[in-house]
């Protein structure tokens, strides 16, 4: 909850109330094996398998095929998944689905991966030009129209917690910024979340993956309280990203202090198991989080930031092509944004600050985003974080692309404590070209 009592006080037209809605998890060492048995429970039989090239050729994705074999499933591999998607990524993943006729899917690997999952299992079983479920302004933001079949997600980074959440976002390539589709119907059926597999993840993944999961957290706590949005026009309409709540809170401030605790030491060895075991769960737990309140500006400005990449190429990540990887394109912006937000909830940002390691004492409020600002970017250094956007050849010239690119993620900046404008949002972008 937060330090300030009246944080979730009735406003004349707002929301009477908040909605929870999580995925079935099972979380422990040695559960990839579990997968068969589980996708025969949820009455699978004709099973897609979704990964990506490299991990279909590490250890435990085997483990997944040997498992749903040996309880009787047909399986059927779709290991073109393309880290960080596009509109026709996903369009293929959807066409390989539809073909298959499918009753059953389960993913392996990151959220690009799980998310490719959802998309290809919402364009099968009810069959629509791309642009009509995608968020609106940029698609139509058509309402799934039912149930979709069951898909068990096994993540393999410890941060998006895609397994937990009903959003699948994509590179719209003739747009050059990201979007995506948001719809309870996304959420997967089961997570299995076995963290084993993180034992194989390269430093840089590591720290992107672990940035995504401190930026989930920290924006949904920090979010507009679900009290101060318009009150829908009934319990159905209630949007997803429906702000901070009370139950949202327990689980974000939760993964920012396990976060806080270990993401140098998971960075740092990879053999820290119990260091990189902790980072799993903070990042499930933060998509617990998020994924029933809802991000805010950092996710909405990392979609340009992705979307325009120039020549960036990250180690740790595949070298064919230019590439922001999510969580650090999320992580460029924050300290800039959460200086802006302080003064909506100065409270929160203190806390959050705390949380992740920040010695409190003797702060005032007036200060909370600064202090705040200063421990993301402490931790942005102590894991070799590029220094804002110039880091990733980005300059003020982009400026006004960047804004382009991301103004149009209304979802998000509506879920923002404060207004965005487009002037706001372009003094954000000019803030975040540097930090030291």
């Amino acid at each position: 909850m937060s330090c300030c009592q009246d944080h979730y006080a009735p406003a004349p037209d707002g929301d009477r109330g908040f909605e929870v809605d999580v995925t079935r998890v099972r979380f422990g060492r040695g559960l990839l094996d579990e997968t068969g048995d589980a996708a025969r429970a949820l009455g699978m039989s004709r099973v897609a398998l979704f990964t990506d090239s490299k991990i279909r050729n590490l250890p435990f994705f085997e483990t997944v095929r040997r498992s749903l074999l040996g309880a009787g499933m047909d399986v059927e591999v779709y290991d073109r998944v393309s880290v960080e998607p596009t509109d026709g990524s996903f369009q293929s993943a959807a066409a390989f689905a539809r073909a298959g006729h499918f009753d059953g899917y389960v993913s392996i690997g990151g959220g690009s991966t799980i998310d490719t999952a959802k998309a290809a299992n919402l364009y099968a079983t009810y069959p629509a030009e791309f642009s009509a479920y995608v968020n609106a302004p940029i698609g139509a933001g058509q309402t799934v129209p039912g149930p979709l079949k069951p898909h068990i997600a096994c993540p393999t980074t410890s941060g998006t917690g895609s397994e937990c959440t009903g959003i699948a976002i994509f590179d719209l390539v003739s747009m050059g910024a990201k979007t995506g589709i948001v719809s309870r119907r996304l959420k997967p059926s089961l997570g299995i979340i076995d963290p084993d597999v993180t034992r194989s993840l390269p430093a840089e993944v590591v720290a992107c993956s672990g940035f995504d999961v401190l930026s989930h957290a920290l924006e949904s706590y920090t979010a507009l309280p679900y009290t101060r949005r318009k009150r829908p026009m009934n319990g159905e309409a209630r949007p997803l990203s429906q702000g901070a709540n009370p139950y949202s809170d327990i689980a974000c401030l939760e993964a920012l202090r396990i976060l806080g605790g270990n993401i140098e030491r998971a960075v740092a060895d990879a053999r820290d198991d119990e260091a990189r075991e902790q980072m799993m769960f903070a990042a499930t737990l933060a998509g617990i989080g998020f994924g029933n309140a809802g991000c805010h500006a950092p996710h909405g400005m990392s979609y340009s930031v992705s979307g325009l990449v120039k020549e960036f190429r990250p180690s740790g990540y595949p070298q064919e092509a230019a590439i922001v990887p999510h969580g650090m394109s999320v992580i460029v912006n924050s300290p800039a944004v959460f200086r802006f937000t302080a003064a909506a909830c100065p409270g929160r940002h203190l806390e959050t600050a705390q949380a992740l390691g920040a010695d409190i004492t003797g702060v005032a409020e007036s200060d909370a985003g600064e202090l705040l600002s200063n421990r993301i970017v402490e931790l942005m250094r102590a894991t070799r974080m590029p220094n804002g956007l110039s880091a990733l050849g980005y300059t003020s010239a982009d400026t006004e692309a960047l804004t382009d690119g991301a103004f149009p993620q209304r979802r998000l900046f509506m879920n923002t404590p404060r207004d965005v404008s487009r002037d706001d949002l372009r003094a954000l972008f000019e803030s975040a070209m540097a930090y030291w």
